[in-house]
């Protein structure tokens, strides 16, 4: 690990050890303002000077939301925030100095949180003009309030030290919540920060190990090129992609145990809280003092690693991977694009350059859906339909199948620049694109042999019937 590595760390670990504290200030407004004057010190500690750029960017896209109609508010606070994205990732265009990697992650987070304020306000908008043609429309205590957001309650939200270095994101209604209920304290806080925090330590050992044996660094040597095989090559994918998951885990760990030690995103389980999204039932009637249920954390909790690493399919993976981002995208770009045709490529390019302007980002994210359609074709072939022995081996040559194409994807996200992923892809002969366009063919001649069977098939069956009708109407005759 770096310098700037092992101050993020210490920083999010301070974090945690902050929340303990800050979950038991009995003054609501306190609470808030020392939630953000830490979230404020978190910036300046990783950024420097350079967080001049999330205070910018607040001011902005708060201004987008407060300013700006508010059925108009969500593509103006959109608007600003993605375009800020760029100007920030290009500062050094400008004459600015190149901010610190890190600092990225947190002007990412901050840029779904201001323009996600917007989406929300706008659809609550929609609903409350609803509500006074039909009186039916169901509204909630929620969906006007969020009308008179107002800026400093949007600095509150950006700034608020939980989530603030690695995510995840949330609502402006969990954060809400959190100064507005008392389930944290009620919420089983310590132990569920400290189950998560041996994963947190078990994934770091891991990426620390397999860092040390397998460094990325080797792979961009002339060594790695002139002296090692063609496969040790195309195998170093598994071992550097491995190493990233693991990094990605620790960060994406040690960030929900920020929120779970401060009992922020805490919820009783009759809530049904979804990732990102919060509760999808009433819950306000659940009041602490009297509620003797379970509580949960659903709504923070970015990934599922037990399902990312045992699921056989990529499709489904992608379903328990980075899910609080993916709700924002689906509910923010998926679902509101006007075109069906292209609403899927739309979110994808939107994801990708969310992630950054290099090339590694879009050969990673929008080689993926190539990949889908491949594993959604085959899945189909022979998949779908085997059981017993033959369904279990199927699902071991998809796992692996998935991991080799998420390694393949993954290594050209870490060597970042074209010249570096052309020239590894080119030293494994692009092997896993031609892979992917021979079963591409197959599988694309196989699915139409079996669709023209199976329209013989049903041509014989209407040709059978038929006769057999003419037949049963020439017996009826002779009788």
């Amino acid at each position: 690990m770096n310098v700037d590595d092992i101050i993020y760390v210490i920083c999010l670990l301070a974090c945690i050890g902050a929340g303990n504290y800050v979950r038991k200030i009995p003054d609501k407004s306190q609470k808030k303002y020392i939630s953000t004057a830490l979230g404020i010190l978190m910036v300046f500690i990783v950024s420097g000077w350079n967080s001049f750029h999330c205070f910018v960017s607040a001011l902005l896209g708060a201004a987008a939301v407060i300013y700006v109609h508010p059925s108009k508010c969500h593509l103006a606070a959109f608007t600003v925030m993605f375009g800020y994205l760029a100007f920030f990732r290009l500062a050094s265009k400008f004459g600015l100095p190149d901010p610190p990697g890190h600092i990225n992650m947190i002007q990412m987070v901050m840029t779904l949180k201001i323009a996600g304020i917007g989406f929300e306000k706008t659809a609550s908008w929609k609903k409350l003009k609803e509500r006074e043609k039909n009186e039916d429309v169901e509204i909630s205590e929620y969906d006007t309030a969020v009308q008179s957001v107002d800026i400093i309650e949007i600095i509150h939200y950006s700034f608020n030290y939980i989530g603030i270095l690695t995510g995840p994101y949330y609502r402006y209604r969990t954060y809400r919540d959190y100064f507005e209920t008392s389930y944290s304290d009620y919420a089983p806080t310590i132990k569920t920060t400290l189950e998560r925090l041996k994963y947190a330590g078990l994934y770091c050992s891991l990426y620390l190990l397999g860092n040390y044996i397998w460094p990325l660094e080797y792979a961009l040597t002339d060594e790695f090129y002139n002296e090692r095989s063609y496969f040790y090559r195309l195998m170093y994918v598994w071992p550097t992609f491995i190493i990233f998951r693991m990094r990605i885990y620790t960060g994406l760990t040690l960030s929900e145990c920020v929120c779970t030690m401060a009992g922020f995103g805490a919820y009783p389980v009759e809530a049904d809280v979804a990732n990102g999204a919060g509760p999808r039932k009433p819950y306000k009637h659940l009041t602490p003092e009297t509620y003797k249920g379970e509580y949960t954390f659903t709504a923070i909790v970015n990934t599922n690693v037990k399902d990312v690493e045992k699921c056989p399919t990529f499709r489904e993976t992608m379903k328990h991977w980075n899910i609080c981002v993916q709700y924002w995208l689906a509910v923010n770009v998926y679902k509101l694009f006007p075109s069906k045709k292209y609403r899927t490529v739309v979110t994808l390019l939107v994801s990708a350059y969310w992630h950054g302007f290099r090339p590694g980002h879009y050969f990673c994210l929008m080689g993926a859906p190539f990949y889908v359609h491949n594993e959604d074709m085959w899945d189909k072939l022979i998949r779908k339909n085997a059981t017993g022995t033959k369904r279990k081996i199927l699902d071991a040559l998809f796992w692996f199948f998935k991991f080799f194409c998420g390694s393949y994807l993954g290594t050209a996200f870490l060597l970042v620049t074209f010249e570096k992923i052309w020239r590894f892809y080119s030293s494994v002969y692009h092997t896993c694109y031609v892979a992917w366009i021979v079963f591409l063919v197959v599988g694309t001649v196989w699915t139409k042999r079996n669709k023209a069977e199976e329209k013989r098939r049903k041509r014989l069956e209407e040709k059978k019937e038929e006769v057999e009708g003419t037949k049963a109407e020439e017996d009826k005759k002779s009788q």
